[in-house]
């Protein structure tokens, strides 16, 4: 079934009223209601309601109570500080080979984020012509773990980049790297359709099988956080709404 432009400009008027905290249904929600298909209406906006209203703090602290790991890459930083969030098509290729980063824009489903593991960051395999053709295939974001270039323009795009540094020198067009692969960072394992979220503070990255656990805790430590600010507001201290006296 095709989603017509009235179906979008329908459930973006919905996302703008925001459904209150509270009344957030994540019941029967799938890491696959991170995109409107039209059949999942009620999941997609649910789910965009809450992701809208949180933070990868929340979502580091839900994943840390459910799996004992906060889901962070230190080494990642916002470029553009913008917030994003989708599943992952992964990426793996050496610093000199940007053209591995250009195949992976045509291999990523319309809605995902692009990670790119390069080997180190002597040179730069993304930059204003790879975010400027991402983004109209329908690419949500860029995370390269290595660096980027073109930051006068990426300060302004909108687009959301996330990289570990930059550098003004790029390799060459050999696309010789491996697309849709399980990717290593220190201890962490990203695999293709894992969950990605970025904002001013990181990035937080969650194993696709745990993802409704975690949208369900961050969901209750949103609550729980409302309710120590109404506290604070009211006259108490921090450490008598946390419960410390």
């Amino acid at each position: 079934m095709s989603i017509t432009p009235s179906d979008l400009l329908h459930h973006k008027k919905d996302l703008n009223k925001k459904i209150d905290v509270e009344d957030i249904d994540l019941s029967e929600i799938s890491i696959d209601d991170l995109v409107f298909n039209k059949k999942n209406y009620k999941n997609y906006i649910n789910l965009m309601s809450l992701l809208d209203c949180v933070s990868t703090c929340q979502i580091s602290d839900a994943y840390n109570e459910i799996s004992r790991r906060s889901g962070v890459i230190r080494e990642l930083k916002p470029i553009n500080k913008l917030k994003v969030w989708g599943r992952i098509t992964t990426c793996k290729t050496n610093s000199d080979d940007w053209g591995t980063s250009a195949l992976a824009i045509d291999e990523a489903n319309d809605g995902d984020v692009l990670f790119i593991k390069t080997n180190n960051s002597n040179m730069s395999v993304w930059g204003e012509l790879a975010s400027t053709c991402a983004k109209a295939n329908g690419v949500k974001a860029t995370i390269i773990y290595g660096s980027v270039r073109d930051l006068d323009a990426l300060y302004y795009m909108d687009y959301p980049i996330f990289a570990c540094d930059y550098a003004p020198n790029a390799g060459s067009a050999l696309g010789l790297g491996k697309i849709n692969v399980d990717v290593s960072v220190g201890d962490m394992t990203i695999r293709p359709g894992d969950f990605f979220y970025g904002d001013e503070t990181g990035v937080v990255i969650i194993p696709q099988s745990l993802f409704k656990k975690v949208m369900n805790q961050t969901l209750a430590i949103k609550i729980k956080e409302l309710g120590i600010i109404d506290a604070i507001n009211n006259g108490k201290t921090l450490s008598q709404a946390a419960g410390l006296k």
